[in-house]
């Protein structure tokens, strides 16, 4: 059905409320983040196994996220990344064996974001309707989440990667407008850039990257 389908309007519209009226120009709000990847989850889902590997555990941290977010406590912590992260560590709660961190969670999401921002920029740099798609998703897999995947997870997602089609029947399989979609990805893009890397910036400062 239509309305099930990948709207990139959506992402762009939401990476956008992730910087805007941001006193602190180097934070990002969760809230329209959450959405972002609710809509990219649509996009995973689409796709079928052929990024299975990624969907479900996207929806399990959007859902984390979200319960961080709704908490009566302490919810408030979690309206944007440098608050949560002040709040987790400040809080030594990172260490604590039965806590769910949200910076935690969060990074496997940044991780995807990395793979999906990288698979669609080139994704859009494929001159021919009929390009193969495959090439350029082995390509941005390997450079971002496939460092982080163990061997087994690795060699079936490049696996699955083989069935994908050409560029348009990808874009027709999972956009409401895939002519629209085309026009809107550059734009999309630099403000999904914008996000990740304001994002990156905080896992840094916090020296956060390496949380297990």
């Amino acid at each position: 059905m239509a309305q099930d389908k990948f709207d990139l309007q959506k992402v762009h519209g939401s990476f956008e409320r992730c910087l805007a009226g941001n006193d602190n120009e180097d934070d990002v709000f969760l809230d329209p983040y959450l959405e972002a990847f609710k809509e990219l989850y649509k996009f995973f889902s689409l796709m079928g196994t052929v990024f299975g590997f990624v969907s479900s555990d996207v929806k399990e941290k959007v859902e984390i996220l979200e319960k961080l977010r709704k908490h009566a406590d302490h919810g408030e912590r979690f309206e944007t990344v440098r608050s949560m992260m002040d709040y987790e560590r400040d809080g030594n709660l990172l260490a604590k064996k039965d806590y769910v961190s949200g910076s935690r969670t969060l990074l496997r999401l940044h991780r995807g974001l990395d793979f999906i921002y990288l698979f669609l920029k080139r994704l859009g740099e494929l001159e021919s309707a009929n390009a193969n798609t495959c090439a350029v998703c082995q390509t941005a897999y390997n450079e971002t989440l496939a460092q982080f995947h163990p061997w087994l997870i690795r060699k079936g997602a490049v696996m699955a990667m083989y069935a994908m089609p050409n560029r348009d029947q990808l874009l027709e399989k999972v956009c409401l407008d895939a002519s629209l979609a085309i026009k809107l990805l550059p734009e999309m893009l630099g403000v999904a850039r914008q996000v990740y890397d304001r994002t990156q910036n905080l896992y840094t400062l916090y020296d956060m990257h390496g949380l297990p």
